[in-house]
């Protein structure tokens, strides 16, 4: 039995929003709507040279002037201009023949109908929440004595053993704003020629937001529609 972790490839992209699309017989599928390309090549890792197989990506143009020399000098190896976001995925670089640096990848080269995939993006900042908005909790009972307590945790402890408060305990605190990853979500369609995918269901961030699109770890790919 083998532990090497198997890396799915990926590609970065962009939340647009969210639509339906009907089925054959009828049926509404909610759908969130991403742009997931072109990505650009900008360094390819080698087991032999880093250690371990990778490729960096670039997606999204910026104006050659608004880098700084770092990322210039980065950037030109590639020869596409200039990039807002850049992102590292783990992958067989070999096998899907992206050792190229300056290669643009396109979504339908790397995901298609029916697939399923893992997507991260940053939720949406709620700011400095109390524990009923944040985990839900009941609040203190409306009689038998409360006053301007009814949405406060209550009892976090006991001086008893162990003495102190648990680590975890639901406190207020900031919500959102956090890296959020959704498994499992099915491609329902793509759209080469505009670079988008239709993926089932809600995606983390808000519309805009950058997102990191991966094969499912957990589950293969299926082609049911």
């Amino acid at each position: 039995m083998s532990t090497a972790k198997n890396y799915k490839e990926g590609l970065l992209g962009r939340k647009i929003g969210m639509t339906q699309v009907f089925t054959e017989d009828g049926k509404s599928v909610p759908v969130s709507v991403i742009e997931a390309g072109p990505n650009v090549v900008l360094q390819v890792k080698t087991v032999e040279k880093d250690g371990y197989s990778a490729v960096q990506v670039g997606f999204g143009e910026k104006k050659v002037q608004r880098a700084n020399k770092a990322e210039a000098g980065h950037f030109a190896k590639a020869q596409k201009g200039a990039f807002s976001h850049q992102r590292e995925f783990r992958c067989d670089v070999e096998s899907l023949e992206w050792n190229e640096v300056g290669k643009e990848l396109s979504v339908g080269e790397v995901f298609e109908k029916g697939d399923f995939l893992d997507i991260s993006g940053t939720s949406k900042g709620k700011g400095f929440q109390g524990v009923v908005r944040r985990f839900g909790t009941r609040g203190q009972p409306a009689t038998r004595g409360t006053h301007e307590m009814r949405r406060h945790i209550g009892s976090i402890g006991c001086r008893k053993f162990p003495g102190r408060v648990w680590k975890n305990q639901k406190m207020p605190g900031q919500m959102g704003g956090r890296t959020v990853t959704k498994m499992n979500l099915r491609v329902v369609d793509v759209l080469p020629e505009k670079n988008v995918i239709l993926v089932k269901g809600a995606v983390p961030g808000a519309i805009n937001g950058i997102v990191t699109l991966r094969k499912a770890q957990k589950k293969g790919a299926s082609k049911a529609a």
